[in-house]
């Protein structure tokens, strides 16, 4: 009798922050899938996907090994990533979370965890290859924004693999994510009336549209693509294309001046991000994503259909360096409102040398 090989058994999967924005559209997907036995949600609240295994706790709670001790893979995306949250309250969140969620994954035998980051922790640098290599060193600048809290992110990982060689960690590092319902600094950029730019340096713009993004994470959640794995729209758009497709022109200065002036508006309280933020949306950041790309996957979106998507979904608000303005500040002309937060600095200068000449 020729013995008949057992077909392995099928992961139960689990996904924390699943009761809305990406983790619920993962878990939308995965509930569909007939690569998982079952598929859990973790949430501090039960949400609508009821095919669904719910279990509502804070997954900051230590109790949490107990509750994933059934679970092979977890997809961990809770996470507190605002523009407009509080800096620590921020990272002390988003920094328990994974640590507890690696900890206690580890504890439960689960097998692997999945993190998503950003492509942003490779830094932003205006003599940056085009693309970079997924293997490309880490060299963002630690700060009190989302950059800071992705890399301390990231160093917990580390940690976690050296602590715990038995668990795999899969992180998923995707460039500037679009889509329904995300704000970031990078996607208020274009509700600013102006493109800021800095002399001397052309942006490139990639983009990750968060459907390629949860496909991304179905693969992950698999095991098809394990360690670190940059996702993103195939190549990248010049700052002349954008210009073309947003009807929204450049506004030029130096370098040190936009720096400078950003960081003391950001001391203010002027603008909600530091000014090494500011760095993403004026130097190129392009990743070439190899690991997917050499797993079969491909971006359903092009980056100028993403971009695209981006400007239909900024509904009419107006937004400086950051900082959203109120409707009643929203109606300064175009040139008014950006000379108002990055530009004031320049101009100030510029009248005081006519003045002296």
């Amino acid at each position: 009798m020729v013995p008949t090989s057992k077909r392995p058994r099928r992961p139960v999967v689990a996904v924390t922050g699943a009761a809305s924005g990406l983790g619920r559209e993962l878990l939308a997907r995965l509930v569909t899938s007939a690569d998982f036995r079952r598929v859990v949600a973790i949430d501090e609240e039960r949400g609508d996907i009821q095919e669904a295994t719910w279990r509502v706790l804070d997954v900051r709670d230590p109790l949490l090994a107990n509750r994933i001790s059934d679970i092979d893979v977890v997809v961990h995306l809770a996470g507190d990533y605002a523009v407009d949250s509080d800096p620590g309250e921020r990272r002390a969140y988003n920094l328990r979370a994974a640590q507890t969620v690696l900890t206690a994954s580890a504890a439960a035998r689960v097998r692997r965890v999945v993190l998503v980051t950003s492509a942003m922790v490779y830094g932003a640098e205006a003599d940056n290859d085009v693309p970079l290599a997924e293997d490309a060193p880490v060299a963002a600048e630690p700060d009190t924004g989302v950059v800071g809290d992705y890399l301390e992110i990231e160093a917990l990982v580390r940690r976690s693999l050296r602590s715990h060689p038995g668990l795999e960690v899969t992180v998923l590092r995707p460039a500037a994510v679009v889509g329904p319902g995300v704000d970031t600094v990078i996607t208020r950029h274009f509700e600013s009336p102006r493109l800021l730019t800095v002399k001397g340096c052309a942006q490139r713009w990639q983009f990750c549209h968060i459907d390629d993004l949860v496909s991304a994470l179905e693969l992950a959640a698999k095991g098809v693509v394990t360690g670190v794995a940059a996702v993103g729209c195939d190549g990248w758009l010049e700052l002349e294309q954008v210009e073309e497709l947003s009807g929204i022109r450049r506004f030029e200065l130096p370098a040190g001046l936009t720096f400078g002036t950003a960081q003391r508006l950001h001391r203010l309280g002027v603008t909600p991000a530091p000014a090494t933020d500011l760095h993403y949306v004026v130097y190129p950041w392009v990743v070439d994503c190899t690991s997917l790309r050499e797993a079969g996957w491909k971006p359903a979106w092009t980056n100028e259909a993403a971009f695209k998507q981006l400007l239909e979904l900024r509904e009419n608000r107006t937004t400086v360096v950051g900082r959203r303005l109120p409707v009643k500040e929203a109606t300064l002309t175009a040139a008014g409102a950006t000379v108002a937060v990055i530009g004031t600095a320049a101009i100030v200068r510029q009248v005081r040398k006519k003045r002296r000449q």
